[in-house]
């Protein structure tokens, strides 16, 4: 009966070999087993940290895992890409994704970065957006903004707009409408944000774009005069407030908020979490608290289409980086 003996052997045998290439399989499939890392790219209590803490929680509730989140600030974002590009793809840890570090903005801007985010990064999903409001000090004339640009069109070089700085989107909206334009201001950069406050307050700086939550801080004070949302549409937010492409049509400047895993995450793996995302996104209460911190909320998507957003982001802001020829420190 040995040659019995011998077939149950190699029958044996298959068995388990079949079972061990199955068990990563097996593995993959009951992603997630354990907690999730979100690093997200900026400090505690700011807006990216509101909607990033957000996500987080609806995610984990999807997930039955939680998502913990990990503030990495520093660099625009430069920081936490690096440490996703060198993080295992396996899933657990996320990073969230903005135009300066998966549109390859800040690549223009910094003399170099530690990833390539054409190579290292995949797609999950985009979750929100944001866009500006531009606020002007009463000091200068117009009572809207098609007078406004009047005025900094007869006088070149006079009008200021504040910043947070070389490459932040508020910046670039404003070199946008001047491109678009042809207009000539000049740019002012602060590395903090109150004391721009405190020069636009006191007409040291005509204007800023700033956040919608932000701007709110100054929306009744009498020397400022919100002119326009950056937007192609009106905003709830500020209301009577027309958008900029009531004037100047097709103009658009938002930022944009998803989530990235590093490349060679396994593709399933990569639809659980696009999965969460997904039905975190259709869930109204989740949209309302994006929406009370000046959050547009995105309509949920598969990770080509968020891919294909980072994509276009790059074509729309690059030419003008590279125009400017911008640096950022």
């Amino acid at each position: 009966m040995r040659p019995n003996d011998g077939g149950w052997t190699r029958r044996g045998a298959l068995g388990a070999a079949a079972g061990l290439l199955a068990a990563p399989r097996l593995a993959r499939a009951a992603f997630p087993d354990r907690p999730v890392r979100l690093i997200v790219p900026y400090g505690g209590g700011g807006q990216t940290d509101i909607v990033s803490r957000l996500t987080a929680e609806a995610m984990a509730q999807r997930l039955g895992q939680p998502v913990l989140v990990d503030n990495r600030p520093g660099g625009a974002g430069n920081l936490a890409a690096e440490l996703l590009a060198r993080s295992p793809a396996d899933g657990y840890t996320m990073s969230v994704a903005t135009m300066g570090t998966n549109s390859g903005l800040n690549a223009l801007l910094y003399r170099s970065v530690g990833y390539d985010w054409e190579r290292d990064f995949a797609p999950i999903g985009m979750f929100c957006s944001t866009a500006c409001v531009l606020l002007v000090h009463t000091s200068i004339p117009g009572r809207d903004l098609p007078e406004l640009l009047d005025w900094i069109r007869a006088n070149p070089g006079r009008f200021t707009f504040a910043s947070a700085g070389v490459g932040a989107i508020t910046h670039l909206a404003m070199e946008l409408l001047g491109s678009r334009l042809g207009l000539e201001m000049v740019h002012v950069p602060y590395r903090q944000s109150t004391q721009a406050m405190t020069d636009l307050l006191s007409g040291r700086v005509h204007s800023r774009c700033l956040g919608l939550p932000e701007g709110d801080t100054v929306r009744s004070v009498a020397s400022i005069r919100p002119m326009a949302v950056t937007t192609t549409q009106r905003s709830p937010l500020w209301p009577g407030v027309p958008a900029m492409a009531e004037t100047v049509p097709d103009y658009e400047a938002s930022s944009y908020f998803g989530l990235s895993v590093p490349a060679r995450t396994p593709p399933e793996v990569v639809a659980r979490l696009n999965g969460a995302l997904q039905a975190a996104l259709q869930d109204e209460r989740v949209r309302a608290a994006y929406a009370r911190v000046g959050a547009d909320p995105a309509e949920p998507h598969a990770p080509e289409w968020f891919g294909a957003r980072a994509r276009a982001d790059a074509a729309k802001w690059s030419p003008l980086i590279r125009a400017l020829k911008l640096t950022a420190e």
